[in-house]
């Protein structure tokens, strides 16, 4: 199948701006003890969360969080162990479970603000572009196809291409895409794509257009 590809713009961010509701911080202050009813900007109770976080213990605090936004995924264990590897490594980016990058590096941007520093600065990056279907190829764009084609306007050096060379090629499934893109929003002038900034940093896109052919997985 063949794709155009137009990429309009490049941003590399140190949070989403989706990630967190007021909900999210009224529930979060309530396990750091530090509630408050009165409050319900949701400025004012990120000011005062980053307040109760900063009272903790990092590892402690990391571990209220992780709870909270990981409980169903992570076992007890799981997240006191995480709770200090998360100070010294960029878990968000070198957990096993790709599915769960996404909210840890909300939860490790989250922490890292609050205590301004003591945990990896991690980031992510945004893509605007267009993709349009040339020839026969299917209309309906999902993020293994926007992955393989921009997997051809990136350096050779990428993460991506170096980890998933079969699944890019055709060889096998891409399943990973669906976790590898955290987003792929359709906008009024093409669609946006989030994604971690170690699987795809703006340094490493070779061109704004490009035409792309690329292969799927064929079941036998």
């Amino acid at each position: 199948m063949k794709y155009a590809i137009k990429i309009h713009k490049i941003s590399t961010v140190d949070e989403l701006s989706d990630a967190w509701n007021v909900q999210d911080f009224k529930e979060l202050l309530e396990r750091f003890d530090f509630a408050n009813d009165e409050v319900s900007d949701i400025k004012e109770l990120r000011e005062l969360l980053f307040m109760a976080i900063a009272d903790k213990d990092p590892s402690e605090a990391a571990a209220i969080v992780l709870d909270y936004k990981l409980s169903d995924h992570l076992n007890e264990g799981q997240i006191d162990s995480l709770s200090y590897e998360m100070l010294v490594d960029k878990i968000s980016e070198e957990y096993p479970k790709i599915d769960l990058h996404k909210e840890l590096f909300n939860v490790n941007q989250l922490l890292y603000k609050a205590y301004n520093g003591k945990f990896p600065n991690t980031k992510a990056t945004i893509v605007d572009f267009e993709i349009t279907p040339l020839l026969n190829a299917d209309k309906e764009i999902s993020k293994e196809i926007v992955l393989k084609c921009f997997a051809k306007n990136l350096d050779s050096h990428n993460v991506i291409i170096r980890l998933f060379g079969k699944q890019l090629n055709g060889e096998e499934e891409f399943d990973e895409a669906n976790d590898i893109i955290w987003d792929l929003q359709k906008k009024e002038t093409g669609y946006r794509l989030t994604t971690s900034e170690y699987f795809m940093s703006k340094d490493e896109f070779l061109n704004e257009e490009l035409d792309c052919k690329i292969e799927f997985f064929e079941k036998e």
